[in-house]
């Protein structure tokens, strides 16, 4: 499973965090943080005090557990396995200090099977960022000595000492969870697809230029067919307009290309190899690619299938497919990451740090910089800026937005986080009242719907 990340205090980034109207400047909001990790998106709720703190150093095949009481005393040190046996090892160490709600546990990731036995048995989760127990241990640890053990201390003590400012994640429900997964397994092979298109590329530069511009993509199924049937250059020697056009009828090319056309594309390229023992190497490479791309196109749809499905059964689903030019795709990535605990979330302002459409202010004496947000959702953003981008071509009021960004000398990529920004409190309310967009009921945008009253005749 995968959490949310913890929330902490907020502390002042702008001087518009506390206007409540869709912001149409890339100028900072409202945020929160530490030095050491990204929050900024979580409501501050902070741990409780405690008697005990537990700091575990997660690994592959084994974890180092450390528990101190107050005062910073090691109370227990020990070692689990990855294991089911491990796992109720910790679990039955654990109970020995008390009830399992009053004893936190900050680990170095926020998803896993150890997480979540540790939230099933009650234990308030603190995922904490491994940059942040670095920074920590190296003040710490002035020698620089490093171990397992060593960590899972550095991370109970750097637990003991801001507990007050951290929280405990919030897990997501069943439904956004099954919707990650499969939003983020697609993504991923999206982007297998394009790595593979791209190899596909760079082999026919070398070896068969002129299969790479017969048609205009060459990941596109029609051009994965000529591919599949002439994968050489020598293979396709004595191929005319007659069997061109005879291929084109067989698999069914709707291109605006005429044989002819698409023959020329292939002679006016640069020849390819044409020697035996390269023709047959570059014969076993492009199919082994083909093959690939194939695979990757027949699994994203069953994908795509799959994400629609759990988008549809999702109690919130409704709320993002109402998004204008949103679709069901986008909808859903925008849905699997924002997730769905109304109490996670400080305000839009927090969402809007945490996908990182909002910038980071960083001021020191004289000197006051505006940058770019670079610790945050990175899949969120990409979801949200493409969203905004897409929806200026359906919504007056979003066009709107953009087009005065741009008029303040902002290129594309920042004022479509503005529009980001903007869309964000727009969808929040929506998502706290579980009820889908309307632009009726949307102020901004009914300056834009709302027809002018008729002029009387003299």
């Amino acid at each position: 499973m995968t959490l949310p990340p913890p929330a902490l205090p907020e502390l002042s980034t702008g001087n518009r965090g506390t206007r409540r109207r869709a912001p149409v400047s890339d100028r900072p909001v409202t945020s929160s943080f530490t030095g050491l990790s990204l929050i900024g998106t979580r409501r501050a709720v902070a741990l409780p005090e405690s008697e005990h703190y537990v700091g575990i150093d997660w690994g592959s095949a084994e974890h180092a557990v450390c528990v101190l009481d107050e005062a910073g005393r090691a109370r227990a040190e020990f070692t689990i396995a990855h294991t089911a046996a491990g796992f109720a090892e910790l679990a039955r160490k654990l109970g020995k200090f008390g009830e399992a709600e009053n004893i936190p546990v900050a680990i170095e990731r926020p998803d896993g099977r150890l997480v979540d036995v540790l939230l099933e048995a009650g234990h308030p989760v603190v995922p904490v960022k491994s940059n942040a127990i670095k920074a920590w241990r190296d003040a710490e640890v002035l020698s620089g000595a490093k171990s397992d053990p060593g960590d899972a201390m550095v991370i109970a003590g750097y637990l003991r000492l801001r507990h007050h400012k951290l929280s405990a994640a919030r897990p997501f429900s069943p439904q956004t969870k099954a919707l990650r997964t499969t939003v983020r397994t697609r993504d991923d092979l999206v982007r297998l697809r394009v790595m593979a298109t791209n190899m596909l590329s760079s082999l026919l530069d070398v070896f068969w230029p002129g299969a790479k511009h017969v048609f205009a993509d060459v990941e596109s199924p029609i051009a994965l067919d000529f591919l599949t049937r002439y994968p050489t250059p020598a293979s396709a020697a004595h191929l005319g307009e007659k069997r061109m056009a005879a291929f084109c009828v067989k698999h069914g090319y709707s291109g605006r290309r005429s044989p002819l056309q698409l023959l020329e594309r292939l002679r006016a390229a640069p020849p390819g190899v044409t020697s035996e023992p390269e023709t047959d190497a570059g014969r076993d490479a492009v199919t082994a690619l083909v093959t690939v791309l194939r695979t990757l196109g027949t699994v994203k749809k069953d994908l795509d299938r799959s994400v629609d499905a759990h988008l549809t059964q999702h109690p919130d689903g409704h709320v993002f497919a109402s998004l204008p030019r949103a679709g069901r795709v986008n909808a859903a990535q925008i849905l699997a990451e924002w997730g769905d605990s109304r109490t996670a979330y400080e305000g839009p302002d927090a969402i809007a740090a945490f996908a990182g459409v909002a910038p980071v202010t960083k001021a020191s004496g004289r000197h006051r910089a505006v940058s770019y947000r670079w610790a945050c959702n990175k899949r969120l953003r990409t979801a949200m800026t493409n969203f905004a981008h897409n929806s200026r071509f359906d919504s007056p009021w979003a066009a709107d937005i953009y087009q005065r960004a741009r008029k303040r000398g902002m290129d594309h990529p920042q004022a479509v986080r503005v529009l980001a920004r903007a869309w964000i409190r727009v969808i929040y309310r929506c998502w706290l009242n579980h009820e889908p967009y309307d632009p009726a009921k949307h102020g901004g945008a009914t300056r834009f719907t709302t027809s002018p009253p008729l002029t009387q005749a003299a």
